[in-house]
């Protein structure tokens, strides 16, 4: 589990192709990378991926095909900047909100606009997620929670702080740009409750 606070910003040093699938080499730039664990759980832009190899400044990190085709991962190209944050500890801080890793679908950036010393912006996402996103709550888009101001049918509107934008990589990410998207736990496990009780 997550919390969708990113604790830094790292880069792709290269990606490795597998036979199909794809070894990702990471290096973690600012994230805090003391005591970590082979195994561990580490989230990129908002995917739950698993350390596999690592040294004191990156780690490596094997990404399915199901992981490729459902996230943004199989866009990525050395070079490309990518949110970090390692798995909650039982004695954390909860912050953000519980966050699993599990992208959910892509989205894209639309549009992007100042509001004072802030930002506004603006996804459009595939329908089927829209019925998850309701107005002030929350949202995981690349591995970030954020708030949802506005919701219509196939899009949601954030807004971004100075903070954010600047520890995170949405520093480098414009409109037009894929998005990976988590829809909040508790919109999920209501939803299959409800069903549930209806049939």
């Amino acid at each position: 589990m997550f919390t969708g606070l990113i604790q830094g910003v790292g880069q792709v040093s290269r990606l490795e192709d597998l036979g199909g699938d794809v070894r990702i080499h990471i290096d973690v730039g600012s994230l805090p990378f003391d005591a970590v664990d082979l195994g561990e759980s580490i989230a990129v832009n908002g995917t739950c991926l698993t350390v596999i190899a690592f040294d004191a400044h990156s780690f490596a990190a094997d990404a399915s095909n199901e992981t490729l085709a459902l996230t943004t991962l199989g866009r990525l190209k050395a070079g490309s900047q990518v949110n970090l944050e390692r798995a909650l500890r039982a004695n954390d801080r909860m912050g953000g909100h519980l966050v699993s890793g599990h992208v959910d679908g892509v989205g894209t950036v639309t549009d992007i606009r100042e509001d004072a010393r802030a930002q506004r912006w603006h996804f459009q996402v595939p329908s089927a997620l829209s019925r998850y996103i309701a107005k002030k709550g929350s949202i995981c888009v690349d591995g970030v929670s954020l708030t949802v101001n506005e919701a219509d049918a196939n899009s949601f509107e954030v807004a971004l702080i100075p903070h954010t934008v600047e520890h995170t990589a949405f520093k480098t990410t414009c409109v037009g740009d894929a998005v990976n998207i988590e829809v909040d736990l508790v919109a999920r496990y209501v939803e299959r409750l409800l069903s549930d009780k209806e049939q």
